[in-house]
């Protein structure tokens, strides 16, 4: 006789192996990530549980949830059980985490180092798969009035609009800028079009009485400070 599949259901778990139930009873800080992902897509297939499903796409990653964040709808749904709507869910729980930290972020109004810049903008931009630009605007006491993305998608001379962003320096009354882009492929070294467009913006500004005061390339996990380097 036939043996019939057998299923993986999560509803035939106990109460302390089910992620909602487990949540509820315990506490969010208690799930694993794999369980809390398992709560995002609801369900797994029928040869596989939301968990199982869950801790394959982790293993993808190293288990790296900053890794998983890189990760569009299109390539989560390579991943046999996730369609778009799983996808969706997944992407959209890991930016509100993102949020969070920028939020968090925000508490540094004043630099006092590269690594306070570095602090400010990471949760930014450290984990976006294309590269952006930034301008710190800062007072006489360093303190931040404005971070703002100038371009997405490559650093070169045309595509950071120098006018532009000296138009904004004036009318926040800025003195001083703060240059920082991200480099998703990890390096730190700076490229000839970084090194290019730090004269260019810092040699504009000195018209002007406004000082670049650096040029931050950021990471996931670190940054390299032009400044600290003696490149300005």
């Amino acid at each position: 006789m036939q043996e019939k599949p057998t299923s993986f259901s999560i509803k035939k778990w106990s109460d302390d192996d089910k992620p909602r139930e487990k949540l509820l009873n315990k506490g969010s800080g208690v799930l694993s990530d794999a369980e809390l992902i398992a709560i995002l897509i609801g369900s797994g297939s029928r040869n596989e549980s939301a968990v199982e499903l869950s801790k394959r796409i982790l293993a993808s990653v190293n288990n790296n949830l900053n890794e998983l964040g890189r990760l569009s709808v299109k390539q989560l749904m390579q991943f046999k059980g996730i369609g778009e709507a799983k996808a969706v869910s997944i992407v959209a729980a890991l930016e509100i985490g993102r949020r969070r930290r920028d939020g968090n972020g925000l508490k540094v109004i004043k630099i006092k180092s590269s690594t306070s810049v570095f602090d400010l903008l990471q949760p930014k931009m450290g984990e976006l798969p294309h590269e952006e630009f930034w301008i710190v605007y800062l007072n006489n006491s360093n303190k931040v009035l404005l971070a703002k993305q100038q371009s997405k998608g490559g650093i070169t001379g045309t595509l950071v609009d120098v006018r532009l962003v000296l138009k904004q320096a004036l009318e926040l009354g800025a003195v001083g800028l703060i240059l920082a882009h991200n480099h998703p492929s990890g390096t730190l070294k700076p490229s000839e079009a970084d090194k290019q467009i730090t004269q260019k913006l810092k040699i504009a500004s000195q018209a002007l009485d406004i000082k670049v005061l650096d040029h931050i390339i950021i990471t996931q996990k670190d940054y390299f400070s032009f400044a600290d380097e003696g490149l300005l």
